[in-house]
């Protein structure tokens, strides 16, 4: 199976270029497209979090992939390495069209991609170093890192704000509304109540109204 993935980051941009690339490219491999995927989504989101993870876990030995290029598979060269290293160990050949790259079982595919690998841990050591470097020079600033002590998380709000909480539920106000009032979520709401027995069956009671 031959399947193309394309990728936009946003809706503004034109992603027929992208299909036009690949399918000259397909003609000069003669070779036909069985699948197009598309989406508009941010490269630097981790590849499970889009169609892409999907798309890779479904290729299977002796398939291709075909991008116009690397960067269409993610923003950082670690996860590109990562992708390309776990096609090549289950036979997946990819191709990327405008960096006239060829990752498949030869020789040539595997140096290519040792080099990459080599460049990719080099990147990862370069960012491990600079943010050690930037959080000693805070610490030598007299900066303090983490949380504040004593700084208010948005669980903390409704939990300073217990009684009067506790008052809107018994008037009947709706959790929306309450959560909205203090700019908290839904989830974060489910933590506070989760926390207190009188909350829990006060809510309870309401649903029993209610139905």
């Amino acid at each position: 199976m031959v399947i193309a993935y394309l990728r936009i980051s946003t809706g503004k941009q034109h992603i027929a270029n992208q299909q036009d690339e690949i399918m000259r490219f397909a003609l000069s491999k003669d070779l036909e497209i069985h699948k197009w995927v598309t989406e508009v989504v941010s490269g630097k989101k981790a590849k499970k979090e889009r169609k892409l993870g999907k798309t890779l876990r479904r290729l299977k030995q002796g398939d291709i992939l075909i991008v116009t290029e690397l960067s269409r598979l993610s923003r950082t060269l670690t996860e590109i390495m990562s992708i390309v290293g776990e096609c090549l160990e289950r036979k997946i050949t990819i191709y990327s069209t405008k960096d006239g790259y060829a990752f498949d079982d030869s020789i040539n595919s595997k140096v290519l991609c040792f080099a990459f690998g080599l460049v990719a841990e080099i990147e990862r050591n370069l960012i491990s170093m600079r943010t050690k470097e930037a959080l000693a020079l805070r610490r030598a600033e007299g900066i303090q890192l983490g949380r504040r002590k004593g700084s208010c998380t948005k669980l903390q709000i409704l939990i300073d704000n217990r009684n009067d909480v506790i008052k809107k539920l018994k008037y009947g106000q709706s959790i929306i509304r309450i959560c909205r009032d203090y700019g908290v979520s839904r989830d974060t709401f489910n933590k506070f109540r989760n926390r207190y027995a009188s909350v829990q069956e006060l809510i309870a009671k309401r649903q029993q109204l209610a139905s």
